[in-house]
C-alpha cells in the first residue's frame, strides 16, 4: 500500500518538476475556472501560460470548452495560478488524477483555493443565471479522492472536513457580492459522477439530503485541497434547473449559453473575491 502512495506522490513530483522547469512563479491563490469563466484568465496580467499537454504525466481534460492550461499571473497585485479547464471523473481518470492539478497548485505555493463551476439548481427557489455561494458539499455519489493509501507528505490519514469551505472566505464572498450589486444564493453542492445529467429521482434524493445544487466536479477537489491544509471557497453558477424541476430536456448547450450570458457578472465577482481573499 505504501508503494502505491509513493507512486502517486512521485507522479505529482514529476508534474511539479516539469512545471518548475518552465516557471519559478509562486502563486498565493489557486483558481479553477468553470464553464463561462474560461476567458477570465486572459484578462489578468499574465506572466506564463503552460499547457497541460506540456506537463509530464498530467491528466488532460477532454471536455469541449475547457482550454486546458495553467495561467500564472497577477490579479491586481495578487499572484495567482489559474486552471483554464479541469479534469472530471466522468472522463475516465482515476480520482487521484482528477485532483492531481489541485495538489500540484498547492505544492506550487498556493495556500487558498477558489473553485467555480456550472451547476444545476435543485433548490426550486433558484433560477438559471443565479450565483450560489457553496457553504458545504455532499460527495456520496462519487469516490473520495482520499481512498487508498494516504500520501503522508500531503496530509493526515483522517482529515477533518467539518469546515471544508472556509467561513472566513464565505464572509469575503458575501461582502464582495454585495459591493458588486450581485444577488448571491447560498447552499450545499452535491457532486454526482456524470456525464449524464441526474434523473428526477436523484434530484429528489439530493433535495432530501439537503442539497441545493448538483454538478460533476468541485467537491472532490475541495476535499483534496483541505487534506493539504489549503483554505477553500467556492461559487456555483446555476446554469439550468435540474431534472424534475425543469420541464425542458437538459443539454450542454443550455448550460454554456447561460454561463456565457452571466459571465460578465461572474468575472466581476471572481476578480473582486480574489483581490480580497
Amino acid at each position: 500500500m505504501r508503494k502505491e502512495a509513493e507512486t502517486m506522490y512521485q507522479k505529482l513530483m514529476t508534474c511539479l518538476e516539469s512545471v518548475r522547469k518552465k516557471t519559478d512563479f509562486k502563486p498565493e491563490i489557486a483558481l479553477v475556472l468553470g464553464s463561462g469563466l474560461g476567458d477570465f484568465a486572459e484578462r489578468i496580467q499574465i506572466e506564463q501560460i503552460i499547457k497541460y499537454t506540456d506537463i509530464e504525466g498530467f491528466p488532460v481534460s477532454t471536455v469541449e470548452g475547457h482550454k486546458g492550461c495553467f495561467v500564472f499571473g497577477y490579479v491586481e497585485k495578487t499572484p495567482v495560478v489559474i486552471m483554464q479547464g479541469r479534469v472530471h471523473y466522468y472522463e475516465g481518470y482515476p480520482m487521484s488524477d482528477v485532483v492531481l492539478p489541485i495538489r500540484l497548485m498547492g505544492l506550487l505555493g498556493a495556500k487558498k483555493l477558489l473553485l467555480t463551476n456550472a451547476a444545476g439548481g435543485a433548490n426550486p427557489s433558484f433560477h438559471p443565471g443565479d450565483f450560489m455561494l457553496i457553504t458545504d458539499h455532499i460527495t456520496t455519489g462519487v469516490p473520495s479522492p482520499l481512498i487508498g493509501p494516504n500520501i503522508d507528505e500531503l496530509g493526515t490519514r483522517f482529515p477533518d472536513m467539518s469546515e471544508v469551505y472556509s467561513r472566513r472566505l464565505q464572509a469575503v464572498i458575501r461582502k464582495c457580492a454585495a459591493e458588486c450589486g450581485i444577488k448571491l444564493q447560498e447552499g450545499v453542492y452535491v457532486q454526482f459522477t456524470g456525464p449524464n445529467y441526474e434523473t428526477p429521482a436523484e434530484i429528489r434524493l439530493a433535495q432530501r439530503w439537503g442539497g441545493d445544487a448538483v454538478g460533476m466536479s468541485t467537491a472532490c477537489e475541495a476535499m483534496a485541497a483541505r487534506h493539504m491544509g489549503m483554505e477553500v471557497c467556492g461559487i456555483s453558477c446555476i446554469t439550468n434547473m435540474a431534472a424534475g424541476i425543469s420541464k425542458e430536456a437538459l443539454n450542454h448547450e443550455e448550460v454554456q449559453e447561460t454561463a456565457d450570458r452571466v459571465a460578465i457578472y461572474f468575472r466581476k465577482l471572481v476578480e473582486k473575491v480574489v483581490v480580497n481573499m
